[in-house]
């Protein structure tokens, strides 16, 4: 690990300043992606800003009957959250499938919408990886793809999204809040916040250098039977394979995201229209224009046999 200076921020606009003052900086809360990239060598930044006191460790009401997130909630107090386990459901129950008890005491939901693919060629630094170092080629064309995108992708990287909570938020329609380092605030729908790679993987979020994500709101609740699944090599402590979040109203129609699948959390809302015909339907309409590989063609039967299954259950 390389040598890295440290601050504790007391605000966000602090913070946010702090990160245009100093070049290279990265924010860190709970850490737990961030250091092990640094400990790989994946990540060297030269200014470390601890943004743990900033006080947006708040789970509180919106004017319009939503509820607003603070980004420094931990995982494990979000999904247990009496509000959040009501009318969100989906969320607690996409929390609760991700990583280990211990990560989850940590994690925040600002660092969860952030951290960075778990592609095994991003983490060995001796594969080529537009990601990592832009320009370098892609390791995993040709290689083991078993786990990578079947869409969105691009030649320059197939890499997936990691988050669970990810999936949640798109298809509770959240909004994400942040800070830039002049001031400003604004608000950024997470449809927009995570960008499929395109020429430019390295690139993975809408946000601006040393903009920092202060809330998650989420809009009025909806109602309906909301689920998470999730498909994994394992029981426990494994990213998705694939994963789909569901919200099924009583009259059949409802909306559907899935994770495991693209370089972000995979919802198309035109599918949604084909929610009484159906997982079949859904699946074909949401995955138009796949380019799988022959190592993971199979999700997207796997894809719509979870969204059945879900579907399923939600119609009992």
């Amino acid at each position: 690990m390389k040598a890295f200076s440290y601050e504790r921020a007391a605000t966000p606009a602090e913070a946010a300043a702090a990160a245009a003052r100093m070049p290279g900086a990265k924010f860190i809360a709970g850490g737990t992606n961030l250091l092990d990239l640094m400990k790989l060598g994946i990540e060297a930044p030269a200014h470390l800003i601890d943004v743990n006191g900033i006080g947006l460790d708040r789970i509180e009401p919106t004017p319009d009957g939503g509820l607003r997130i603070g980004a420094m909630v931990r995982n494990t107090d979000l999904a247990a959250d009496a509000r959040i386990r009501a009318d969100y459901g989906v969320l607690s129950r996409a929390l609760l499938a991700g990583a280990s008890g211990q990560l989850r005491n940590m994690a925040t939901t600002g660092g969860n919408l952030l951290q960075r693919t778990r592609c095994p060629y991003f983490y060995d630094t001796d594969q080529p990886c537009n990601k990592r170092q832009p320009g370098a080629g892609c390791a995993a064309m040709g290689g083991f793809t078993r786990h990578h995108a079947v869409i969105g992708g691009s030649d320059a990287c197939i890499a997936t999204h990691p988050s669970d909570m990810a999936v949640a938020m798109r298809v509770l329609d959240a909004k994400v809040e942040t800070v830039r380092p002049d001031g400003t605030a604004r608000v950024i729908p997470i449809a927009e916040l995570h960008r499929l790679p395109g020429d430019t993987p390295h690139i993975e979020t809408s946000l601006t250098p040393g903009e920092l994500i202060t809330a998650v709101t989420l809009p009025r609740p909806v109602g309906g039977m909301q689920g998470y699944r999730k498909v994994r090599d394992r029981a426990s402590y494994a990213f998705a394979l694939v994963s789909v979040a569901t919200i099924v109203q009583r009259d059949g129609s409802g909306r559907v995201a899935f994770g495991g699948v693209a370089h972000k959390p995979w919802r198309v809302e035109a599918a949604e229209a084909e929610m009484p015909r159906g997982a079949k339907a859904v699946t074909e309409a949401a995955l138009a224009g796949a380019r799988p590989t022959h190592e993971n063609a199979f999700k997207i039967a796997l894809a719509q046999r979870t969204l059945g299954a879900a579907l399923a259950q939600a119609r009992g």
